[in-house]
């Protein structure tokens, strides 16, 4: 069942309100991805292992491996777009492919995260055809890497 578990992607999955948090976790279980979630953008960086300082992003290199994050854009404290700014900046997260997800759809936000290196914007709530799509991105990601 171990190595069933390797051949599992690992899915963090950051939202501050709960309901979607539970919805993105359920439709990621059910398209047989392992899932950790998060509520805010700050403890997403704790779990993948980054800390911030007041001088600079420092990784402790303790984080847990994730093979894509998930995160919804508006969040209080920290946005999913500084999420992914601090995710791109460190050199041992920035190759994990980063979703940003948000209920509005502005054109000028969807293109900032892209340039950032977002690997996609999705529109919320999320249905089980974007996470199939999602799915596809991972398997394709992995299959990269072999």
């Amino acid at each position: 069942m171990e190595c069933y578990q390797e051949d599992v992607p690992h899915v963090l999955a950051v939202d501050d309100n709960l309901i979607d948090r539970k919805l993105v976790e359920k439709l990621l279980k059910s398209s047989s991805c392992r899932v950790t979630t998060a509520e805010n953008g700050m403890r997403a960086l704790e779990y993948l292992g980054l800390r911030e300082t007041h001088q600079q992003s420092n990784f402790s290199g303790n984080g847990s491996k994730v093979n894509m994050i998930i995160t919804d854009y508006c969040m209080p404290g920290m946005s999913g777009y500084e999420l992914l700014q601090k995710i791109k900046e460190s050199s041992i997260l920035k190759e994990v492919p980063v979703i940003i997800m948000s209920s509005e759809n502005i054109p000028t936000r969807i293109n900032e995260c892209l340039e950032m290196g977002a690997e996609m914007f999705m529109l919320k709530p999320l249905k089980l055809s974007d996470v199939k799509k999602l799915r596809h991105q991972l398997t394709n990601v992995e299959g990269d890497k072999r």
